[in-house]
């Protein structure tokens, strides 16, 4: 596999993200432009449906992202716990964003950089992730 940094470590499925977003943008228009052209009922139910693929689109990615963000705060908590035990006592102050930001820093940058954006109140996940020197990748994501 490529390693992994800042620069590519963002993921796409070309499939998903590309042809069937195109795809329901595509009939979403195609839709409102009938509807347009010779209103009726049956115009109106495919605007609907193609709203509601549309909405599924977006949520069908929301929802794992969300569930990959709670196991990445359950992970950089224990790893906080383990390597900076001093920050256990403020680990309720790390947001999600500032969970998945530091995520990528390795373990012998972690606990710097934890304290970092605890003092700083480094809030942006992209920012965080411009700071890590060391990479560890993560290929498993959603």
């Amino acid at each position: 596999m490529k390693p992994q940094s800042f620069a590519n470590h963002a993921r796409y499925v070309p499939l998903f993200h590309f042809v069937l977003s195109a795809i329901l943008l595509f009939n979403l228009a195609w839709t409102i432009v009938h509807l347009a052209k010779a209103p009726s009922a049956q115009h109106v139910v495919d605007v609907v449906m193609a709203v509601a693929f549309a909405i599924m689109f977006v949520y069908i990615r929301y929802f794992p992202l969300r569930v990959q963000d709670r196991v990445i705060r359950l992970e950089e908590t224990l790893r906080i716990q383990r390597l900076a035990p001093d920050l256990a006592a403020r680990l309720e102050e790390f947001t999600p964003d500032q969970f998945v930001g530091l995520r990528f820093a390795s373990d012998a940058e972690l606990p710097a950089l934890a304290r970092r954006v605890l003092d700083e109140k480094l809030t942006d996940g992209t920012a965080i992730k411009k700071l890590v020197k060391q990479w560890r990748a993560d290929y498993l994501r959603a």
